[in-house]
């Protein structure tokens, strides 16, 4: 690790220590998987990580992150919460982040509590203050804190310090909430989490790492795949335009067509 980065992950300890026990919210992304991994560096046992099992998290993402946790021996808690029935979120407002972010982290708020642990933590990191997240706005009237800015560290840091430390996710694609694919004021349902859950699945265990499928319509559902450029080709194959066509039609979905401008983040904030 080089010196810089090195100096920035001995304040991300020292940052954790000041705390003296906190609760790690723990999604098992690059971020957290790194934060987790810092805290029990820095803290020992006066830590434990808890992850929010919801429709719209891919079961991919809850397996992967109970798996972590036993692997490294961390006390971990799942949390269920039905965000559909959250006030206000379903109907998908611009602001739903910060709607599900409030009562997601009001939950972890309580266990903390509930667990005589001093702080709940999280993993936005410097980049994130970019983009449109309405999230960060729930997650600061918590008082959540969030070590990894508050240590300086962007993203292509959090990776490299995450590659020198060996963590799995170190390369691992940036993913987000299912709502994040539905086009505001579209409702959202359990029905349609599920068929995007099934189509990025279907797309992942083809070999694709970064994507998403964003999901148009009340009925007559449309598939717009969002993919990196480079894997534009792969996708036009015969057979691989054939098959997907075919297994999103038998999940749900009526049309299947691909983004020609390919993927980005935040693809729905360009009609706000």
């Amino acid at each position: 690790m080089q010196d810089a980065l090195r100096k920035k992950y001995d304040d991300l300890l020292e940052i954790l220590r000041s705390y003296k026990s906190v609760v790690v919210a723990f999604s098992s992304g690059v971020d957290s998987t790194l934060l987790l991994y810092a805290a029990k560096e820095a803290l020992g046992q006066n830590m434990l990580a808890v992850t929010a099992s919801t429709p719209s998290i891919p079961r991919r993402e809850l397996t992967e992150a109970c798996e972590y946790c036993k692997r490294i021996d961390v006390e971990h808690v799942v949390l269920e919460l039905d965000q559909l029935s959250v006030p206000g979120f379903k109907e998908n407002p611009s602001d739903k982040c910060y709607i599900c972010k409030k009562a997601i982290f009001r939950s972890f708020v309580d266990l903390c509590r509930e667990k005589n642990f001093c702080e709940v933590v999280e993993g936005s990191n410097l980049d994130d203050q970019g983009d449109y997240r309405p999230g960060l706005k729930a997650i600061a009237e918590l008082g959540i804190k969030s070590p990894l800015k508050e240590a300086g560290l962007s993203k292509a840091e959090i990776r490299e310090i995450s590659q020198s430390l060996g963590l799995p996710t170190y390369n691992k694609p940036s993913y987000a909430c299912l709502a994040s694919r539905f086009p505001y004021g579209e409702l959202i349902t359990k029905e349609k989490l599920a068929l995007v859950d099934k189509g990025e699945q279907l797309l992942f265990d083809m070999g694709f790492k970064q994507f998403r499928v964003r999901i148009h319509g009340d009925s007559n559902y449309i598939a717009r795949i969002e993919l990196l450029p480079e894997d534009f080709g792969k996708i036009l194959s015969q057979d691989l335009r054939d098959r997907i066509n075919s297994e999103f039609k038998s999940y749900g979905f009526a049309y299947t067509s691909l983004d020609l401008k390919g993927y980005r983040t935040g693809s729905m904030n360009e009609t706000l």
